[in-house]
């Protein structure tokens, strides 16, 4: 049933710019499709952004899919690498090490899935890795890259990827984008709110100069102060620092070495972990640790005698409470990014929340009435993925053999969320990996950090009995076979992207160079 004219939004405001505001602005300005709306962006350069976010997930080319991104424009313009999954290192015990791969293990066989049948052989002798039977965490190890065949009978098809790209460039990216679709940037500080007296909605915002911009649904882009959601109409935050210790993370870039691989690498530390990201022209570099276990001189310095170059900048250090707000939407305000939660940046999962709020919001954009159902909705999703992830992240913690230092045994023994209990007792004991509707961890991302971190099944299906373990042998042999050959017939990452979508940040600087 369509809306007449005057029940329509026709005034958004979206306060604070970064990679949440301007995917908001893009996303809003491309998706919801009305000639009488009016897009405005409010942002202060004095402010500045956090911008150490570098690493997606799949999704996100879903939704560049959805507004017409060009990928090797897009690649080029933003000094992107391709991401095949993460490696975690020492995160079980020191020395061991795996990957979350974007793609599937083996494939079912039988009507049973392939990790029942590995179980089995496991039991039976048999001592190959899971990861044999993976093709991205085989180009991972190779460092080799392709796009993935479009003919789903190919072991080539059983992989996705993602992106790792300049945060800071990406914004720039989509306020260009944004702003072609009518988008309109208001620099300047925002110093007060004005309400409706009767009903709490904001009405608008007050610049530093004077200016008034006012609109009928405001987006809170503003990071970890919630100028609007938490500021001004006092939203409340719900903490899971108990479950999620860390709680700072210094960021710094560095010159880029030869090593351009293909994933982000995660490294256990002391009193957190430690993220490497390589881009085209840099590598960025983050601590994401627990003040109660270390102190920040001490994290900073960590950080700065790992790195693999040069440092590019000064270490920038950033506070933070793992957790998510009460009310993502509240009255006439949608927070998203870093003021609608946080979840450390572990798995990558910062803009997909992001791009989610902005694809929900699109699908619920209320009209003037602000119906309290799709409010309601919108929260009850939101709240649902950030709980998902959440369960995620902890396992990544909790599921360790290390005891070496009192971060890790706080981790180890900590009471976890009954819904992540649940999930790892249906595991232990017989290989179930619980599915839901919603969330967005499937069955291979469970299955690669419970194997990868020591939580190996005690049965399995017994359905993959059907199967003689002579035939079951022969086609194990046959599918790591092909993983192998397609691997090797694959050009190394570096290769690839340099055909692909060599950097214009990259290109710039060696013409730059030769004159």
């Amino acid at each position: 049933m369509s809306k007449n004219s005057d029940e329509k939004i026709k005034r958004i405001v979206i306060v604070g710019g970064g990679t949440a505001g301007w995917i908001a602005a893009a996303g809003l300005s491309s998706l919801y499709k009305s000639e009488d709306l009016s897009i405005r962006l409010v942002e202060s350069e004095a402010i500045g952004t956090v911008g150490v976010g570098e690493a997606t997930v799949p999704h996100i080319r879903h939704f560049n899919v959805k507004l017409g991104i060009d990928e090797r424009d897009f690649m080029q313009k933003t000094s992107a690498t391709f991401k095949l999954g993460i490696e975690f290192c020492d995160w079980n015990r020191k020395g061991q090490s795996y990957v979350h791969p974007f793609g599937a293990y083996g494939e079912p066989l039988g009507g049973v899935g392939f990790h029942h049948h590995w179980v089995r052989m496991r039991k039976r002798g048999d001592t190959r890795s899971i990861d044999e039977f993976s093709l991205p965490v085989k180009m991972s190890h190779m460092a080799r890259f392709a796009m993935p065949s479009p003919d789903m009978r190919s072991v080539e098809s059983t992989f996705s990827y993602a992106y790792q790209f300049d945060a800071g460039l990406y914004a720039a990216y989509l306020r260009s984008y944004a702003e072609a679709r009518g988008v309109v940037r208001t620099e300047g500080r925002i110093t007060g709110v004005t309400q409706n007296a009767q009903t709490g909605f904001v009405e608008a915002v007050v610049l530093e100069n004077g200016e008034t911009v006012e609109g009928d649904l405001f987006i809170d882009a503003s990071g970890f102060r919630g100028l609007l959601i938490e500021q001004t109409l006092k939203s409340g935050y719900e903490a899971w620092s108990h479950w999620l210790p860390c709680d700072r993370a210094w960021a710094v870039p560095c010159k880029a070495s030869d090593a351009n691989t293909p994933y982000t690498r995660a490294t256990a530390r002391d009193a957190g972990w430690q993220w490497r990201i390589p881009l085209q022209h840099r590598v960025g570099n983050g601590y994401v640790f627990s003040s109660g276990f270390l102190s920040e001189d001490a994290a900073c310095a960590t950080l700065m005698a790992n790195l693999e170059g040069a440092a590019q900048a000064e270490p920038k250090m950033l506070s933070f409470t793992t957790g998510v707000r009460k009310q993502q939407w509240n009255k006439n305000v949608v927070a998203i990014g870093l003021a609608s939660g946080f979840l450390e940046p572990l798995e990558s999962t910062s803009i997909h929340l992001i791009q989610l709020a902005v694809t929900n919001l699109v699908e619920m954009l209320p009209d003037m009435r602000f119906c309290d159902d799709d409010r309601d909705e919108f929260n009850r999703i939101m709240h649902l993925e950030y709980e998902r992830v959440r369960d995620f992240l902890i396992l990544h913690y909790h599921a360790t053999e290390r005891d070496d230092t009192p971060f890790w045994d706080y981790c180890r023994a900590m009471t976890i969320p009954d819904s992540l209990a649940y999930k790892m007792a249906l595991f232990r004991e017989r290989g179930v990996i619980v599915n839901y509707k919603d969330g967005f961890f499937l069955e291979p991302s469970w299955l690669a950090v419970y194997i990868g971190q020591g939580v190996i099944p005690e049965g399995y299906d017994p359905l993959s009995e059907r199967i003689s373990d002579e035939a079951l042998t022969r086609y194990m042999a046959d599918y790591a076979g092909k993983v192998s050959a397609a691997v090797q017939a694959m050009p190394s990452h570096a290769a690839f992207l340099e055909q692909y979508c060599p950097s214009a940040v990259v290109t710039r600087r060696a013409t730059a160079g030769a004159v």
